[in-house]
């Protein structure tokens, strides 16, 4: 999935402003303006539309979980300066953000009528080099950002 779109759902999900955003961003190093904010959620078609880096995606993830969880004392949040995001590595940190266990991620799913099993979900976060590695598609993560915002903003939202 593209990074911009992540960013947008988050944003939504969440109820953020650009400043919102911002100091998420801030919280694991990394200095950004509104401005930057704004060209990333912009639609793709939209003249002053920026695709958002994965340098930036893997500071949000990482910002995102210390702002719901709080910053451990005795480990800092290191981003590589080339990280790769996948799918597998968004749902990662999205989990660990929320607190959320296997019964969590099945519930999210059933809400917006997407059936997932407990293996399916156990495979998506294995190693890769793992056997029964699976990778993350664009639909499963969409549904899961789809499931995870009608349960932080309520059934009366209009994602």
């Amino acid at each position: 999935m593209v990074n911009n779109d992540i960013l947008r759902s988050m944003r939504y999900m969440l109820n953020l402003s650009d400043e919102g955003m911002v100091d998420i961003i801030k919280l694991v190093g990394l200095n950004v303006t509104s401005a930057e904010v704004k060209a990333w959620l912009k639609r793709d078609d939209d003249a002053m539309y920026q695709p958002c880096s994965n340098y930036v995606m893997a500071h949000f993830l990482n910002g995102l979980i210390v702002s719901r969880r709080g910053q451990k004392e005795d480990v800092t949040m290191v981003v590589e300066t080339k990280p790769t995001i996948n799918n597998n590595i968004v749902m990662k940190k999205l989990r660990v953000a929320f607190a959320l266990k296997d019964t969590d991620l099945i519930d999210i799913y059933a809400s917006v009528d997407f059936r997932v099993s407990k293996p399916e979900l156990n495979a998506i976060f294995r190693h890769a080099d793992h056997k029964n590695y699976r990778q993350c598609g664009d639909q499963l993560l969409r549904y899961f950002l789809k499931g995870l915002t009608l349960k932080m903003r309520g059934e009366n939202c209009e994602h």
